[in-house]
């Protein structure tokens, strides 16, 4: 039987809870890939209880959690408690939330799991807990590099069918952009998207459009020098390194439908830029996939929503959606680890 996939708890308090026992009641009629949740058992039968649903839990180690998918949801113990109420995050949020996190990484690089998939967290919640980096994307390099040794230059991309989307600068505030953008930063990134979209995501050759960062893609230099002083060069090293990539091209004229027909990702100087041309296109479906990682890493496209948490409003379809494409890649580099030559491309 196929190692499962390790489902992280997320903010105990946010949707995180109600989205995984909602997907775990859908398991058969969408034949989804088994996985398992690093949790508290007993905050997710309190869960399961103020939403009003049954769900059977069996408390498991990974290597038992495929052959009781199909009867019960699969928990692997946290270890810690996770006692905080629907949208109520208390002094176990944080401590619980970055323990499983942990886990899954150790899960999937000692091969007890094909893949790892995380359920949204609070940073401000986790930043109280001693979270050092600025999100999911960078602690996933850090603890990966302290586990196998192995440097990442992790890359957040967000899928979708109509879209596949790609900030080089991230979490930072909108005045900083222009200090933090680098030739080098939009060269690797680039790098990393090619890498993985052949490799994962059996693409032959990935084409890249590459946004400029001012309107116009700068007009010139009369909107700003930053796309001929920092964006033109890092697409001209692309190129040069064998890279479909074009631009800087106008992020106002690169979303429309026939504009997406000509590449397979956008790189996009900055965060808001990314995220919402794909959430205006894909808000329920649209899947975060940390790139550059040695192991397989997705997540829905969504926040904690203390708002609805407990309510049971809360879509399932981002998780569920995130938890098959996981299956997915992690079944190209199943195969890319059977073929040392393909794997050498």
């Amino acid at each position: 039987m196929s190692r499962p996939l390790a489902l992280t708890l997320g903010e105990p308090a946010g949707i995180g809870p109600d989205i995984t026992l909602a997907t775990w009641l859908r398991r058969d009629d969408l034949k989804l890939p088994p996985f398992y949740v690093i949790a508290d058992p007993h905050g997710l039968e309190q869960r399961a209880r103020h939403l009003g649903v049954t769900v059977p839990i069996a408390v498991v180690e990974p290597a038992q959690a495929a052959a009781q998918f199909g009867r019960a949801l699969p928990v692997v113990e946290l270890g810690r408690p996770a006692t905080a109420g629907p949208g109520v995050p208390d002094s176990t949020s944080g401590p619980a939330a970055i323990a499983s996190i942990d886990r899954a990484i150790a899960d999937v690089i000692g091969g007890v799991a094909s893949a790892m998939v995380t359920n949204p967290i609070a940073k401000s919640v986790v930043y109280k807990a001693g979270f050092t980096e600025p999100g999911h994307t960078e602690y996933l390099a850090k603890r990966s590099f302290e586990l196998s040794g192995n440097p990442a230059w992790p890359v957040m991309m967000l899928w979708s069918p109509e879209i596949a989307v790609v900030p080089v600068t991230i979490h930072i505030p909108f005045k900083d952009v222009t200090e933090r953008l680098t030739r080098d930063l939009i060269f690797e990134t680039g790098r990393v998207v090619a890498h993985d979209l052949i490799h994962r995501f059996g693409i032959a050759r990935p084409r890249l459009a590459v946004a400029g960062l001012n309107p116009h893609a700068g007009e010139d230099g009369t909107m700003g020098k930053e796309d001929a002083a920092i964006v033109q060069p890092a697409v001209e090293r692309l190129i040069a390194d064998g890279i479909d990539a074009r631009g800087p091209l106008p992020a106002d004229t690169m979303f429309h439908e026939a504009a997406r027909l000509t590449y397979d990702a956008a790189l996009c100087m900055y965060h808001d830029q990314a995220l919402i041309p794909i959430k205006t296109l894909a808000f329920d479906h649209a899947v975060n996939v940390t790139l550059g990682l040695p192991f397989v890493r997705t997540s829905p496209d969504h926040g904690t929503a203390f708002d609805i948490a407990g309510t049971g409003k809360a879509s399932p379809s981002s998780l569920i959606a995130a938890l098959r494409l996981a299956a997915k890649l992690a079944q190209a580099d199943a195969r890319q680890q059977r073929s040392p030559a393909a794997a050498a491309l």
